[in-house]
């Protein structure tokens, strides 16, 4: 009779699995059958609205964009499968400085002169010519790690539909008084000849060593404190570490409310000023001649170290002012250099002091300062010069002290130098700033407002780091000083100064009456028209290109070139309902987003986000190309492929914004821990099911007419999947990812372990009917679960065990919703007892040494409450002491009706540390009276403690973290303790127990051999044994139907021989072994 045919979706499994390899078949399949196109066509009605942000394409892919990649890949897969409509379209950052930079090095340009020299027009086409260098690697490594995105409408921030909405969006700040030119101190960087906004100030400091120079100002107002002296001369003490912005100087600042000392060395000198609190450790030994506070000192001239400026004080230079700012650290008096710091600025603006700028646009002293250190700092870099000023104080007696101090100092993002603090004209938008009578709040309030509507994951990065950042954001500097970008659209009248701000290209052309088809600043600066105004001049652009970052910001709109199309659909789809980024875009684009979408629209840009951590090398150090100190992900893909690599992203620290070491023994340990056995289920139940000619049933068994392990796993998956969506509905997948690939563990190391035996039977019987249905409904439903995290090997698992056809996927499918019905929370709670147990019982197997096929006796369980416990008659239930007896190997389990304490001696120990100090001459005493005290009194401690009650020993209260309690086995036990539970083993060998264990030995090599012979897990086979050894002899005959039915043998024959040729050692038994398939 022919055996019946197997389903046709089922086939013999490969032995060893290439994860890599079957991924490529799974991408040409997508490719071939348009899947991901499918799943977007065929969403529901519902929309599922996502903003990808945009990466620059000068660079290759490194992990932190595939771990970023990954997030935004899980989320949308998984609304998808919710049936919800989910667009996932590409975009490119194409302006901005990462680009100019790579093309400077190309084009071996060093500084912004050199560009303007090299002609902006042809700079901006080559900067065009390389933006998408590496759009088709880019498209490669996205598609090889299973991300589904549309690249085919993919939008770029240099396309003029993209450009022309981000003049739209800057017309409407402008329009709103949101927008002013304005003259402040910025970060600036010299190497790129542009300020930069203070959030990108902040993205790379660094730990440098700088001079500490305390300075000597000689006071030149008429004062009395240096009259008689040998020395009458009286000095301000200023401390700077940048030495490079003294000549600069155009004050000191004290603080109003601080007291300052006029004091002299006793060993003689001039006299100087400091805070009167720090005169001491300036001076040592001295006399104090006066002392005044800060508003006493105002007014107070000097002369300035430098005589570059000196014809400054005639606009009220060299004096002494006050403001709160300065606190008493250093000398307590600053020096102000109202060019070069944000809060000499400020002070100089409310004192009336001038500002003088000798630094250009590269950072270098100009001839301004010809007149000092003999013209030798002219054409320097600023921080170069610091050593020749200096020097130049010295020899001149007026270097107080000098040393160096290391710091953290920001650097440029993007070229890695050092930036400066330059005031000098910035477009901003006023976030922190109101308009003039506007009557307006401050941006940044609404936006705070709006942000709490936002879910932050984690949410302590939205509250605290970006609200923080919110609550005190300032004004955003969103123009630079560059020249591949998108132009600010605003001309100005070289006349009168009138200012027009254009908001689309049909404006500019009806302004310039000629045709407009790029926006980029070589094709716009060109264009002028008559001031309407003065009627006298024109109008020319403003010479500034905008922020990346703006354009960023404005991708919910511009990439649909908004509001000239699609202004129904983009409207309808704010706010998104989801991105993803890493951490450092909490001041970049999670934040640009924001400060737009509450300018424009009032809203929050997006509902939900999830900010990923830093990816680090193995050794903590920054990922370098460099240094290569990190594998290839090109090689990772192709030698472990992308859902491992995937797996062990988003089961790692960064899920949760936290730093994560990346190793490649990560990504190999999850596929021996989870892609393996994942692999394993699925051939398992494939090569049985092959072999039985299996086939679904059209009507499954009832729940009620399975066994408790079905019932068992039915209601764990379940409850994953109840678990799942309510996690990802919060996006939460630092709880989901741990959850779906736990239950791995449940199904593979637990259900099919103790259910291999009811797939080997021949009989074929409503058991192995009902395993076989379990077993497929649960990596049926999990190919679902899982396909968001792992989408190959989901869709292999589909396309293995269910596709109906070529073109089918589990991606097309609907994800998983909890079946009430098949929960059980009692017998997940049953279950998860007798696992406990069981493994507490492997753990003392472990530790006695004692081989899990060797049986034992007895195993007893104790309850914390005894026979009372509320698991009690969970334990106590038949069916789970006969999987704890099988699982443990032990011919008996008893539930004892008394507590643990049965098996353990409890004993308590003083915590010195947080009782000694308390306790003092008692200390010993009390530690000497807890170490006497029995099981019985050290519980009833315990239990007071559990009620947060005082416990009183030899007179003192103790609380909860005074004492240590621990528990010891009492002797000739092996016993193990966790929580409610504790276990007992009987470890005592009789030779009967000797004799089965040695039979369980005899089959698992058996068994081996099977395996090693290729035999089929259906073939019947003849055995013959030699073996030296009676004992091993008498386990085979003890046990020969056993050993013949577990290795389906039909003959076992075993001899003993004097000696053994080809001899293997079986527990120290020599035996030799031929195996020999039987056709039966």
């Amino acid at each position: 009779m022919a055996a019946p045919s197997a389903h046709p979706g089922f086939r013999k499994p490969e032995a060893t699995p290439d994860f890599a390899a079957l991924e490529l078949e799974q991408i040409e399949r997508w490719r071939r059958h348009d899947t991901f196109a499918r799943q977007v066509r065929d969403g529901g009605s519902g929309e599922f609205v996502f903003y990808d942000g945009p990466p620059f394409a000068t660079g290759t892919p490194h992990y932190g964009h595939l771990l970023a990649g990954t997030l935004k890949d899980i989320v949308p897969r998984y609304w998808a499968m919710r049936g919800y409509r989910v667009e996932r379209r590409f975009g490119w950052d194409c302006h901005g400085l990462p680009v100019e930079m790579e093309i400077e090095k190309d084009l071996g340009l060093k500084s912004p002169s050199e560009v303007i020299a090299y002609g902006v027009g042809r700079y901006n086409e080559a900067c065009r010519s390389i933006v998408l260098r590496y759009t088709s690697l880019w498209r490669q490594t996205v598609e090889r790690m299973g991300r589904w995105v549309d690249f085919d409408r993919d939008y770029k921030t240099m396309d003029p539909p993209f450009m022309e909405s981000v003049w739209w969006v800057f017309r409407r700040l402008w329009d709103q008084g949101l927008l002013y030119r304005g003259h402040k101190v910025m970060p600036y960087s010299w190497r790129l000849g542009t300020p930069l906004s203070n959030f990108e100030a902040g993205m790379d400091y660094r730990k440098v060593q700088d001079p500490s120079v305390t300075a000597a100002f000689l006071v030149t107002s008429d004062v009395p404190w240096g009259a008689g002296a040998d020395d009458p001369r009286v000095f301000l003490l200023a401390w700077t570490t940048t030495p490079w912005t003294l000549p600069s100087n155009m004050g000191l600042c004290v603080g109003p409310d601080i007291a300052y000392a006029v004091a002299r060395a006793r060993s003689g000198g001039p006299a100087y000023i400091a805070a009167a609190s720090l005169v001491g450790g300036l001076l040592g030994d001295h006399e104090v001649l006066a002392t005044l506070s800060g508003t006493e000192l105002v007014g107070l001239r000097y002369r300035p170290l430098f005589d570059c400026f000196a014809s400054a004080a005639a606009d009220g230079a060299f004096r002494v002012v006050a403001d709160g700012y300065v606190v008493e650290d250093q000398t307590g008096i600053v020096h102000t250099a109202p060019a070069f710091g944000e809060d000499d600025h400020r002070v100089a603006l409310h004192w009336g002091l001038p500002m003088r700028d000798p630094v250009d646009a590269e950072g270098r002293f100009t001839g301004d300062v010809a007149s000092i250190v003999g013209g030798q700092v002219v054409g320097l870099f600023v921080k170069d010069a610091d050593k020749l000023l200096v020097r130049d104080l010295k020899d001149r007696g007026l270097l107080f002290r000098q040393a160096t101090i290391d710091h953290d100092y920001p650097f440029c993002w993007r070229s890695g130098t050092p930036l400066i603090y330059k005031a000098m004209p910035t477009w901003f938008v006023r976030v922190e700033s109101v308009a003039p009578g506007s009557g307006a709040r401050p941006l940044r309030e609404r936006m705070a407002e709006l942000n709490a509507q936002t879910c932050w994951v984690p949410d302590y990065v939205g509250q605290k780091r970006f609200g923080n950042w919110i609550r005190e954001a300032r004004d955003w500097a969103i123009s630079r000083n560059r020249f591949w970008g998108t132009p600010l659209p605003v001309w100005q009248c070289v006349g009168c100064g009138h200012m027009e701000c254009i908001g689309s290209i049909a404006e500019l052309r009806a302004r310039a009456g000629l045709e407009v088809h790029d926006l980029h600043k070589h094709f716009v600066d060109p264009i002028e028209w008559p001031c309407t105004q003065c009627g006298a001049a024109t109008l020319q652009r403003t010479p500034e290109v905008l922020d990346c970052w703006f354009e960023s910001g404005s991708m919910p709109y511009a990439q649909n070139h908004y509001p000239f199309k699609n202004k129904e659909l983009v409207e309808r789809n704010l706010p998104a309902a989801f991105i993803a980024e890493g951490l450092d875009q909490t001041r970049g684009w999670f934040y640009t987003l924001l400060v737009l979408s509450t300018a424009l629209f009032d809203r929050p840009a997006f509902q939900n986000v999830i900010v990923n951590g830093l990816i680090l090398a193995e050794d903590g150090a920054k990922m370098s190309k460099r240094l290569k100190n990190y594998p290839d992900p090109n090689a990772i893909l192709d030698s472990y492929g992308a859902d491992a690599l995937r797996a062990l992203l988003v089961t790692s620290p960064a899920v949760r914004a936290e730093p994560m070491r990346f190793s490649e023994s990560g990504v190999r340990e999850v596929v021996r821990a989870v892609l393996l056995p994942l692999w394993n289920a699925y051939s398992f139940f494939a090569t049985y099911a092959v072999a039985d000619g299996w086939t679904p049933p059209a009507q499954p068994l009832p729940l009620a007419r399975r066994q408790l392990l079905d019932r068992w796993v039915l209601s764990a998956l379940q409850s994953v999947v109840a678990d799942v969506n309510a996690e990802m509905a919060q996006y939460r997948l630092y709880n989901v990812i741990p959850r779906v690939l736990g239950f791995v563990d449940d199904l593979t190391n637990w259900y099919i372990r103790r259910s291999r035996r009811r797939f080997w039977k021949t009989d074929d019987d409503a058991d192995k009917q009902a395993a076989y249905e379990t077993l497929y409904e649960v990596l049926t439903t999990f190919s679902r679960l899982l396909a968001p995290i792992l989408p190959f090997f989901a869709e292999l698992l589909f396309q293995r065990l269910e596709a109906r056809d070529a073109a089918d996927s589990v991606h097309l499918q609907r994800f998983p919703q909890a079946d009430p019905a098949h929960i059980d929370a009692a017998l997940e709670a049953q279950m998860a007892l007798v696992r406990t147990v069981a493994r507490l019982g492997r753990n003392l197997r472990e530790t006695a040494r004692i081989n899990v096929r060797q049986p034992l006796r007895r195993l007893t369980i104790a309850l914390q409450d005894g026979a009372a416990d509320p698991w009690h008659a969970l334990m106590a239930d038949a069916v789970a002491c006969d999987m704890v007896a099988e699982e443990l190997n032990v011919k008996a389990v008893d539930v004892s009706p008394a507590g643990p304490d049965q098996f353990v001696q409890w004993s308590a120990r003083l915590n010195f540390k947080t009782a000694a100090k308390r306790l003092g001459a008692k200390t010993k005493d009390v530690a000497a009276a807890l170490a006497a005290l029995s099981t019985a009194e050290v519980r009833t401690a315990q239990d007071a403690m559990g009620r947060d009650a005082a416990w009183t020993v030899h007179g003192e209260s103790l609380g909860r973290d005074d004492v240590e309690f621990r528990a010891a086995p009492r002797p000739g036990l092996l016993t193990a303790v966790e929580g409610r539970v504790a276990v007992a083993l009987d470890a005592d060998l009789d030779d009967e127990l000797r004799r089965e264990g040695l039979a369980r030995e005899l089959l698992s090599r058996i068994q081996s051999a099977r395996k090693e012979a290729g035999f089929d897990v259906q073939d019947r086979i003849a055995v013959r044994l030699d073996t030296t050894s009676a004992a091993l002899a008498a386990a085979a005959t003890a046990h020969d139907g056993w050993l013949r039915d577990e290795s389906l043998a039909v003959r076992l024959d075993c001899a003993i021989v004097a000696d053994v040729l080809g001899a293997i050692d079986v527990a120290g038994h020599e035996v030799s072994m031929q195996l020999q398939r039987v056709v039966v």
